[in-house]
C-alpha cells in the first residue's frame, strides 16, 4: 500500500475487481476511498477498453476515456479466468482478500470453480458482490439486459419523456451506476457485519432492483398511492420545478421559496399575466395548477439571459438553477472554487488529463487520486510475482500459454 493510501478511509481493504464495465464503478468508489482494488482482465483487456471516446481519436485499449473513468484509482492484472491455472491464482489472491465483485451472467462463477462455496471454505471472511441484471434467482434470473432494458424493467424510461409522446432512454448508464452505487452501500454494510461477527457473506444484487430503488418518486406513488406516474416532460413530478427557456439557454424554473417576491419581480416586468391573484398564493394551489403557471414564466423569462436571471434571482434568494451543457461545467465559479476537476498526470503520454473528483467531502479520509487508470496488465508482475509469490519462470511459463 502506498502512503497516499494509507489516509483512506478503505486503506487496507483489498478489492478483487471481476466486474466489467457494467459493474466497474462499484470497484472505482471503493478505490476513491483508498482500497486497494484489482482489476482481473482477460488477456485481451475488458471490453471498456475498446469504446470510445479516445485520446486523440486514436483507438487504443490503453486510450479509452470511458474506460479511465471507471478504472482510475485501480490496479491491473491479466487472467484468463476461463484456465484451470488461472483458478488456483484467484483461490490464492482471493485468500487474503476481503471482496470480490463480480458481474458474471449468475452460475458462471461456479462454473469457474470459484463459486460462493468455493470461496467460503477458501476465505471464510471474504464477502462476495455478485451483480446481475436481475440477481441470482427467479424467472428473470437467465435473461440478459444491458442498460436500457435495465431501465425501462425499472420503470425509469417509462417516466421519461414529453406527455403523449414515446418514452426517452435516459441520458448516461444509470441503470449500471444505480447498481454500482447500490453496491458499494451493500459492500460496506458486509464489511460492518464482519467485523460484528467475524464472517463474510454473499451479497445478491439485482440491477433491475437497485435501478428501480433509484427512480425518486414512481415506486412511492404506486405503493403509497397506487398511482402509476406518467411522462411530464420537464415538469418534476413534486410539481413545482419546470425547465424553461432563455434567451441563450435553459434554466430551471422554482416555484418554491418566496414566491412574493418572484410574482413582484414577474409583475414589475409587467408579465404576470393572473399571477397576482391571491389564490396562487398557496402553494398547493400553485402545485395544482403548475401547468398555467410555469407557462407564465416561461413567457416571462424568454427575453432574458441565462446570467441575467440567475443573478437577480439568487440576491432574492429564489432557487433558480441554470441547465447546462457538460462542456460549460468546466468554467463553472462554483466548481472551480471547490476545485472539483482533478489533473490526472500520464506519464506514458506525457500530458495530464482534467478528471471529475471527489463527489464527497470527508475531514480526515478526503477523496483524492491515488494513481492514473492502469494500462492492460500494468501490474501483472507486481500482484503476481511480488505479492503473490509466483517464480519468474512460473509467470514465463503462464505467459507463453496465454493464461496471463
Amino acid at each position: 500500500m502506498s502512503s497516499m493510501e494509507s489516509d483512506g478511509a478503505l486503506a487496507g481493504l483489498r478489492v478483487l475487481d471481476l466486474a466489467n464495465y457494467r459493474g466497474g464503478l462499484c470497484a472505482r468508489l471503493l478505490a476513491d476511498m483508498g482500497a486497494d482494488v484489482i482489476k482481473i482482465e482477460p488477456p485481451g483487456g475488458e471490453a471498456g477498453r475498446r469504446i470510445g471516446p479516445f485520446v486523440d481519436n486514436r483507438p487504443h485499449r490503453d486510450r479509452s476515456l470511458f474506460f479511465w473513468f471507471y478504472n482510475l484509482n485501480k490496479r491491473a492484472v491479466t487472467l484468463d479466468l476461463q484456465r484451470p491455472a488461472a483458478t488456483a491464482i484467484v483461490k490464492r489472491l482471493a485468500s487474503a482478500a476481503d471482496l470480490i465483485i463480480e458481474n458474471f451472467a449468475p452460475g458462471r462463477l461456479a462454473e469457474l470453480g470459484l463459486g460462493w462455496e468455493v470461496l467460503e471454505q477458501v476465505n471464510p471472511a471474504l464477502i462476495l458482490l455478485s451483480i446481475a441484471p436481475f440477481g441470482q434467482t427467479g424467472p428473470y434470473r437467465d435473461f440478459r439486459a444491458d442498460d436500457t432494458v435495465l431501465a425501462a424493467e425499472a420503470g425509469m424510461l417509462y417516466v421519461n419523456g414529453r406527455p403523449g409522446h414515446q418514452p426517452v432512454r435516459p441520458l448516461g448508464l444509470q441503470a449500471y451506476h444505480s447498481a454500482s452505487y447500490f453496491g458499494a452501500i451493500a459492500a460496506l454494510c458486509a464489511l460492518f457485519a464482519r467485523d460484528r461477527d467475524g464472517r463474510g457473506q454473499w451479497i445478491d444484487l439485482s440491477m433491475q432492483e437497485a435501478t428501480a430503488a433509484a427512480v425518486e418518486h414512481v415506486a412511492g406513488s404506486y405503493f403509497g398511492e397506487g398511482r402509476i406516474e406518467p411522462r411530464r416532460g420537464t415538469l418534476h413530478w413534486s410539481r413545482y420545478f419546470r425547465v424553461g427557456r432563455c434567451r441563450d439557454g435553459y434554466i430551471m424554473h422554482c416555484t418554491l421559496g418566496d414566491w412574493t417576491s418572484l410574482v413582484e419581480w414577474v409583475k414589475a416586468d409587467g408579465k404576470a399575466q393572473d399571477l397576482t391573484e391571491p389564490q396562487w398564493d398557496d402553494v398547493l394551489y400553485r402545485a395544482a395548477h403548475a401547468e398555467h403557471l410555469f407557462d407564465v414564466l416561461d413567457e416571462w423569462v424568454k427575453d432574458y439571459t441565462c446570467e441575467e436571471l440567475l443573478e437577480r434571482a439568487q440576491a432574492l434568494r429564489l432557487p433558480y438553477a441554470s441547465v447546462r451543457p457538460p462542456e460549460a461545467l468546466f468554467a463553472d465559479e462554483q466548481l472551480a472554487a471547490r476545485g472539483y476537476f482533478v489533473e490526472v498526470e500520464h506519464p506514458e503520454l506525457g500530458r495530464r488529463f482534467r478528471y471529475p473528483g471527489a463527489p464527497y467531502c470527508f475531514g480526515r479520509s478526503p477523496w483524492r487520486v491515488y494513481r492514473r487508470p492502469p494500462l492492460l496488465g500494468e501490474h501483472t508482475g507486481e500482484v503476481f510475482g511480488d505479492e503473490l509469490g509466483l517464480a519468474a519462470d512460473e509467470m514465463a511459463a503462464l505467459a507463453a500459454e496465454g493464461i496471463i
